[in-house]
């Protein structure tokens, strides 16, 4: 199989060689080239289309939010993973509005950072159920105890596609969406390609922002206990 293609787009010439030395350890990754702004970075993306931008999210010239934002309305398949200093800040969230596919603290572990490029690259995002609850308790409105209704804006979709909407708004897995829906999981994986290609979005991501900014979903409707 072709290996997985990777740009690295950071200021820091030593974090860049640092994220290089990880990445060609990996038999099926390879780093295609590098970028030390934001503007580089989509340049450098054009060029080369790799499968997955590692991005930093603060960079001169043009910043990480931005370049991904340009990346992912020029319509070439690569995908972004934001690279931040801080867990889950404002820009983080910014830029999973923008198009990213996820994103990683710089400090965590190598074995993340391979994992995560391999899943983004399967054409997946990279979002632990805790990490969604964080996230999308940005986008929501005030807590709800009952599940809102289903606003206009998504009337396009068939009654069990909103079930999976609301279900994958609350971080589970398509094995857990299935045993909570009693369906199969080709089932699930059909719903939600069904969801991504009537909203144009680019993976769950984006399904689950859209979820909160539509107000199908609220902070309190989507809790359930942290399992790690």
């Amino acid at each position: 199989m072709r290996p997985i293609s990777v740009l690295l787009a950071d200021d820091q010439p030593m974090i860049r060689t640092g994220f290089r030395f990880i990445l060609e350890a990996e038999a099926d990754i390879r780093v295609v080239g590098e970028a030390a702004d934001g503007q580089e970075a989509v340049e450098e993306t054009r060029r080369l289309a790799p499968d997955v931008v590692l991005m930093d999210i603060r960079m001169p010239r043009m910043d990480g939010v931005e370049a991904t934002r340009l990346i992912a309305e020029s319509g070439l398949s690569s995908r972004v993973i934001i690279l931040t200093t801080f867990d889950l800040d404002q820009h983080v969230v910014d830029a999973l509005r923008a198009g990213a596919s996820s994103f990683l603290v710089k400090d965590g572990p190598a074995d993340s950072l391979v994992a995560a490029i391999r899943t983004v690259a399967a054409g997946d995002a990279v979002l632990a159920p805790r990490v969604t609850r964080r996230l999308l308790a940005r986008f929501a409105g005030m807590p709800s105890e009952t599940a809102p209704p289903v606003p206009p804006q998504l009337d396009i979709l068939t009654g069990r596609e909103v079930d999976v909407l609301r279900t994958l708004a609350r971080g589970l897995s398509n094995a857990e969406i299935a045993a909570e829906l009693g369906v199969g999981e080709t089932t699930v994986k059909t719903h939600i390609g069904h969801i991504l290609d009537k909203f144009h979005l680019r993976d769950r991501v984006q399904a689950v922002i859209l979820a909160y900014d539509s107000g199908l979903v609220a902070p309190h409707t989507a809790h359930r206990p942290d399992r790690g």
